[in-house]
């Protein structure tokens, strides 16, 4: 089987637009035989990379765009996200200590338990940032 590009959208760094973006996961991942339990968990770690991106990539800025891609390929969904910020550093993309009590900063560590695999880099020529996250649906 090859790849196939299930949707690609690009929308403005703002927090109000990842209803829709839950929305389409929701629905795609329900497209393409996740169960109900996996497709909420794929919704989860979408929206949290994106406000992960909303929030420390553009820093609140809302002039930002980001580009969601799904991908059915062979059996798996990967996703990968692209914003056009400064490049973060990647040594301090880590979850926080689950002893610290305390709301938010929790993203990436439900990425990391949700997902199968996590790539995350710079673009070329150090334009942004991606992350791609891949997870076994058969």
């Amino acid at each position: 089987m090859s790849v196939e590009t299930l949707f690609e959208i690009r929308f403005p760094a703002k927090a109000e637009r990842l209803c829709k973006v839950r929305a389409l996961v929701k629905k795609t991942a329900d497209e393409v035989g996740c169960c109900s339990e996996l497709t909420d968990k794929l919704v989860i770690a979408v929206n949290e990379a994106c406000m992960n991106v909303i929030q420390h990539a553009y820093k609140g800025d809302e002039l930002g765009e980001i580009v969601l891609q799904m991908l059915n390929n062979d059996g798996k969904v990967h996703f990968k996200i692209v914003d056009y910020a400064n490049p973060i550093d990647l040594d301090s993309v880590k979850p926080r200590d689950l002893d610290d009590l305390r709301p938010g900063g929790l993203g990436t560590h439900f990425i990391n338990e949700i997902m199968d695999e996590c790539d995350r880099g710079h673009l070329e020529a150090g334009n942004g940032n991606y992350l791609e996250m891949t997870k076994k649906i058969s």
